[in-house]
């Protein structure tokens, strides 16, 4: 049984209504619960046991990054977006056809469609096989060549089966990747997107669970061989004491989960958020929809200046030195640091606060580093899911 720390809650703005013929069986009004397992993680197909923790901190670190480039590659008026061969944290696994056949997919809240690449990688017998999902048993909808084009595919819309734990979905639309210049690495075999649009997981359910999900992600360890839990439909409402609520705001890309971040504070310093250095009178405060929150990034990745801010009043609260990170890729690192020392960092959510734990913080690598878990972003703010561990987070 996980413990959660906190609750953290996110009432949707807007209802997305779409009509199809999609329906459930074995599941009730109370929902239903899968896991979530972490890349890392030793259950996880991605586990190499030869990984230093520096070495899966450095991978998660590289994710993020190419992360933004990823989001940033989303197009609004062909509703497409680059597929990153390496991205997400997160793993789900799902059945797809009659008989099912399990797959390994990636979730992410900012994808739009669920993705299923037509060959992938299954785990038999100590030994790597490629299986294909038979074309026979799909109901290819239409091309998509023109709408799902991507950097390593293309792939063909159809209908099948899906299978989530004890819960059938039946007439789901996906993407059947084809043509693809080469399998994803590893043990990828597709993704489920969760985002806002029509043809998402989420909005594909429809009724059955009321657009209702939430998830609750444990600490990234490779040590740590519990599962986070995602919740759909009844199970999926986040209620009760202790819950802050903040708007998701609709705007372009409406696949992503735009909220408004006002501020953060640092041992009761308040940092305004800012459009830009030389926006800093009240006017240009906050931004409505100024960061997308995202399952598949491990960093918060913040504006420059808000950064430098936070890093300077960071610094500032802390007795220790900062070292240098010998990757050159965290500005704010500390040796020998203990969790105690770490200042309370809260984030000012457009109506409410959010006081976050230090493992939503820093991230530790061994006994003698640990990294501040932010980085600069020129190109979109990002809510990262290490902000995210132990909240129960619902949207």
């Amino acid at each position: 049984m996980l413990s959660f720390h906190s609750f953290f809650s996110i009432s949707l703005a807007i209802a997305i209504i779409f009509v199809s013929r999609f329906s459930i069986t074995e599941a009730n009004n109370g929902g239903f619960t899968v896991d979530l397992i972490h890349r890392d993680s030793p259950k996880s197909l991605f586990h190499n046991p030869s990984l230093t923790p520096s070495q899966r901190l450095n991978n998660a670190l590289q994710r993020s990054f190419s992360r933004v480039h990823h989001l940033m590659s989303f197009s609004p008026q062909s509703a497409s977006a680059n597929v990153t061969p390496n991205g997400g944290e997160y793993i789900m696994k799902i059945s797809m056809g009659t008989p099912p056949v399990q797959i390994p997919a990636i979730v992410d809240t900012a994808q739009t469609v669920l993705l299923h690449i037509k060959w992938y990688l299954v785990v038999q017998n100590n030994a790597y096989l490629f299986q294909e999902l038979l074309a026979s048993q799909l109901r290819i909808l239409a091309s998509a060549r023109s709408v799902m084009e991507t950097n390593l595919s293309v792939a063909d819309l159809a209908t099948e089966t899906v299978k989530l734990g004890s819960t059938t979905l039946h007439d789901i639309i996906f993407g059947c990747g084809h043509d693809n210049d080469s399998p994803f690495s590893n043990a990828r075999a597709g993704i489920v997107g969760l985002g806002g649009s029509q043809v998402s997981l989420i909005s594909q359910m429809g009724s059955p669970i009321g657009g209702k999900f939430s998830y609750c992600l444990v600490p990234m360890s490779a040590q740590n061989t519990k599962a986070s839990k995602m919740n759909f439909g009844g199970s999926g409402v986040v209620s009760g004491r202790g819950v802050v609520s903040t708007p998701i705001v609709s705007k372009s890309p409406h696949a992503f989960y735009f909220l408004t971040l006002e501020g953060i504070s640092v041992a009761n310093k308040r940092l305004d958020f800012y459009m830009s250095s030389a926006s800093s009178n009240a006017s240009k405060l906050a931004q409505a929809g100024n960061i997308v929150i995202d399952s598949g990034s491990t960093l918060t990745l913040l504006p420059p200046d808000l950064y430098s801010r936070l890093v300077s009043a960071v610094k500032s609260t802390i007795k220790a030195q900062p070292v240098k990170d010998p990757k050159l890729m965290l500005s704010l690192c500390y040796s020998k640091l203990n969790f105690s020392s770490i200042p309370i960092i809260i984030v000012h959510f457009r109506g409410g606060d959010l006081k976050m734990n230090p493992l939503n913080t820093f991230v530790r690598t061994s006994l003698f580093s640990i990294y501040l878990g932010f980085a600069p972003a020129r190109e979109i703010a990002i809510y990262g899911n290490l902000a995210q561990v132990n909240f129960y987070v619902g949207l």
